[in-house]
């Protein structure tokens, strides 16, 4: 095939492609807000599901709240999207999939149906490079917000419609893949949670012995060093993984994934303890409770415990780790208006009935299949995220094309 061919063939592929500020193919309306106080859990008369900012990170419509019915105009449609206004870390995120339903402090996006399709435009606002857009844009804002010019000059580089369904077909299937996984993930902790619960809660025996945590593991307490001094913070993944709390609300079972490194310098002039592989670690500051099984020797920081197995111990991580996920936190916790915490010794101080050698070991055979699936569902979901994500601008920039 020639160059000339390649070239002529180039040309016409992307003179199909036309370019758009997002203002002459959408309209915007900006959502409500809503007093917490006025949300409720469960439906009353006249009511309509209401998205918060925390919804975005479920993207269903399953666990959203219900207020009252505040009019036509606010609602939902089925080819809208959904942008947070607010936020340094939030603003700029895209959603889909809440038709009926009523935004709080986002934008509404409808669209042009005849030139655009709704999952297009809605890969083509998750790419990265049109967040750094949006936060470029404000950086010098006390209270980053996006506002409707900033959105409305967005050009948007766009195939025929039906170029534009393929293209978001073939990101839809691996989202759709990486959800399924999700999905049994949770179905199968929920096993394995409800099989704890059965043979360590309702038929606990009185004979088994009862010892505090802090006799039968070795708990540690993470560090941070200086924050003043960031040469001891990198993102660089050859250095030592670095958990946060947050880090452990999306890393699933098994955190094999973090925002930040620790240079081995500063794990070592800092004293930083160090997690070892397969350690159940768990989150007293902040957030409590949230919890996590490393994959390899790791750090945290000061707000996150782990429990070191003692030599010789029948105990094992998954059995702490449901354990702790079903104990019930609100008897320790302390609130105030600056922080929700339980100290290190409120934690050593809690008490586990330890069942027989044999129990724990029937128990285990019986629950390793689940958590080894969940673990494996992790590794896919890793895989096909950094397909997606990287498969996302070559496909919105027309460098990789869809056959049609």
């Amino acid at each position: 095939m020639s160059k000339e061919h390649i070239d002529r063939v180039g040309i016409e592929f992307y003179s199909r492609w036309k370019e758009f500020q997002l203002k002459n193919v959408a309209s915007f309306s900006q959502g409500i807000q809503v007093d917490p106080k006025d949300q409720k859990e469960v439906p009353f008369d006249n009511s309509v599901r209401f998205i918060r900012i925390v919804d975005f990170t479920k993207g269903t419509n399953e666990e959203l709240r219900y207020i009252d019915n505040p009019g036509e105009r606010y609602l939902v449609e089925e080819d809208d999207l959904v942008m947070i206004r607010y936020g340094s870390q939030t603003a700029g995120k895209i959603a889909r999939g809440f038709k009926g339903a009523i935004a709080n402090n986002t934008f509404k996006i409808s669209l042009n149906e005849d030139i655009l399709n709704k999952n297009f435009v809605f890969y083509f606002l998750s790419q990265k490079s049109v967040f750094d857009y949006f936060h470029l844009s404000q950086a010098s804002s006390t209270m980053p917000a996006i506002t409707f010019d900033m959105i409305g000059n967005l050009d948007l580089l766009v195939p025929p419609i039906q170029e534009q369904t393929a293209i978001a077909s073939i990101l839809s299937s691996l989202d759709d893949k990486i959800d399924l996984l999700h999905r049994q993930n949770k179905t199968l902790e929920q096993l394995a949670e409800t099989l704890f619960r059965q043979w360590f809660v309702e038929e606990a025996e009185e004979s088994w012995e009862v010892e505090k945590l802090g006799k039968v593991f070795d708990i540690g307490i993470g560090r941070t060093p200086p924050r003043k001094e960031q040469h001891w913070f990198t993102l660089n993944p050859n250095d030592v993984k670095w958990v946060s709390i947050k880090d452990m609300g999306t890393s699933g079972i098994y955190i094999d994934t973090v925002s930040e490194y620790l240079t081995p310098q500063a794990v070592e002039q800092y004293s930083v303890p160090v997690i070892p592989e397969n350690t159940v670690m768990l989150s007293f500051k902040m957030t409590i409770g949230r919890l996590a099984i490393s994959t390899e020797k790791m750090v945290s920081n000061e707000a996150i415990a782990h429990f070191k197995q003692k030599e010789g111990s029948s105990l094992f991580p998954e059995f702490l780790y449901l354990f702790l996920k079903t104990y019930s936190w609100v008897e320790l916790g302390s609130t105030s208006s600056i922080v929700e915490s339980i100290n290190s010794q409120m934690i050593k101080d809690i008490e586990m009935a330890i069942p027989d050698e044999q129990k724990l070991n029937t128990f285990k055979d019986l629950i390793k299949p689940y958590f080894d699936k969940i673990r494996s569902n992790q590794t896919q979901i890793r895989t096909l995220t950094q397909t997606r994500d990287t498969l996302l601008p070559k496909l919105m920039s027309g460098e990789v094309r869809v056959e049609m």
